[in-house]
């Protein structure tokens, strides 16, 4: 079998780029190694962490918030068991959302592992029947990425976990550790922090979320820490050993070596993710990669072969899905002949915890380093009538705008529905708006979105109303 474009992975680039190659004309086939379509996001990651998160979030409000509201409540519990099926089922629409947009756009799936050998072939070892090798015009490689996991931390599925193993633990734990203060780390501690287990969050560097702006881990921090979690930052950890009814985790303070030693239901290894090419046979399509074995790309995101493309993880820059997404249709559209564009600094960045923690653009820690001269403007979400209304008084937005031309250069925010609200902030950057045309904008009242008005209102000459 011959077609004009194959993709290997079926995650939101993969899937997402095949609908659009089938939009253009294209035969598309897509691989998937699993039996289910979505790759990490849709079965293992975004989507049923987001349900946990809400399913947790309910249960934390009716805990500790309803009283405040007038809602009494007795023999409040957690069923894991069904908040589990609850995600489960979550998933499984989603899934079966991809595969409807597979038939209709008359995409060829092959469920099974496929592995180059050579440019223009792909042996697929299938799960079910027998296997298959076609041919391909063009190749697309998004295959996605797996959990970093250390030999020296002993990751065994039942005690020493990742993100994966998380997703499914089937009674609400007593205690657990999670290595790493990025963002799954975050998201997961904010799960099982709300049910009512105590979280200790270990990080290498001197806060959580270091590669976000200060403020916005400063705000997180605190209001993280109200629900119970616990934060050893500047902390390495020396040891990891699972047991039958849990596991040990030794880690040191870096600036005196003052070590620790702990005992947790679990330990969640959340340092990161590597790039997944294991058995794909790019050498034998002569597909190079890099020192940390990311698949090269140059600016059209084709390989050193020019017919094979690479997106998503897989690839350099941040591990997102809607970036995996921009670059699929980036590839397809190349191919295709067109001349399509990402702006990777207008790719928003998003922490699901309680609140929210939402950013696009320029951090100030970036532009000082540039060199650019720039103005900040911040507002507080306690002084935000709709943020009293509900409760959800934790937070702040902060824009950055040019001190010349007033050009908002990034924005940053903390605070409920901040995953929701920075979609304006992208509109507004991607037209190359200034901060005044922010701040003259109506913005419907009571809502979260003044706060970020009043930020810009804060950044053209402390002009915010309501502090």
């Amino acid at each position: 079998m011959n077609f004009d474009l194959t993709i290997i992975g079926s995650g939101p680039g993969g899937y997402v780029a095949a609908i659009r190659a089938a939009q253009l004309g294209m035969n598309v086939a897509i691989v998937e190694r699993y039996d289910s379509l979505g790759g990490t996001c849709l079965n293992v990651g975004c989507i049923p962490s987001k349900a946990l998160l809400d399913s947790s979030e309910h249960y934390h409000n009716a805990h500790d918030k309803f009283t405040e509201h007038g809602i009494d409540l007795s023999g409040l519990k957690v069923n894991m068991p069904q908040m589990i099926k609850r995600k489960n089922e979550v998933v499984d629409q989603t899934v079966k959302g991809v595969q409807f947009l597979m038939k209709k756009n008359k995409i060829e799936v092959f469920y099974g592992h496929g592995s180059f050998t050579g440019p223009k072939e792909l042996a697929i070892a299938m799960n079910e029947g027998e296997d298959k090798t076609i041919t391909s015009e063009h190749f697309i490689i998004a295959t996605g990425s797996k959990p970093i996991t250390p030999g020296m931390f002993n990751y065994d599925k039942k005690r020493v976990i990742t993100s994966t193993e998380a997703l499914n633990i089937a009674e609400v734990p007593k205690s657990m550790a999670i290595i790493g203060g990025g963002v799954i780390g975050l998201e997961l501690g904010s799960v099982f922090g709300r049910l009512g287990t105590e979280v200790d969050v270990i990080e290498l560097e001197d806060r959580i979320l270091p590669t976000m702006d200060k403020d916005c881990s400063k705000e997180l921090t605190r209001s993280l820490k109200k629900t119970g979690l616990n934060f050893y930052t500047s902390h390495k950890v020396t040891a990891v050993k699972g047991g039958d009814a849990g596991a040990t985790l030794t880690f040191e303070k870096q600036s005196n070596g003052e070590a620790t030693t702990k005992e947790y239901d679990y330990v969640l290894l959340a340092m990161g993710r590597r790039p997944y090419t294991d058995k794909l046979g790019l050498d034998k399509a002569g597909v190079e990669v890099d020192e940390r074995g990311r698949v090269k790309v140059g600016d059209h995101l084709q390989t050193n072969v020019p017919h094979i493309y690479a997106i998503g993880d897989v690839v350099r820059g941040a591990m997102l899905a809607h970036k995996a997404e921009e670059e699929g249709i980036y590839a397809v559209e190349h191919i295709a002949g067109q001349q399509p564009h990402v702006d990777y600094n207008l790719i928003p960045g998003v922490v699901y915890t309680w609140p929210e923690v939402a950013a696009v653009g320029k951090t100030e820690e970036e532009l000082k380093a540039a060199g650019i001269k720039y103005k900040a403007g911040k507002f507080p979400f306690k002084a935000l009538g709709r943020a009293r209304a509900s409760t959800d008084l934790d937070g702040m937005v902060k824009v950055l705008a040019d001190a010349e031309t007033d050009e908002i250069l990034g924005v940053h925010m903390v605070g409920a529905r901040a995953a929701d609200m920075i979609s304006e902030a992208v509109a507004l950057m991607e037209f190359r708006a200034s901060a005044e045309d922010a701040a003259r904008m109506s913005h419907a009242h009571p809502t979260y979105t003044e706060a970020f008005r009043e930020a810009a209102l804060a950044a053209t000459g402390d002009r915010a109303l309501h502090v």
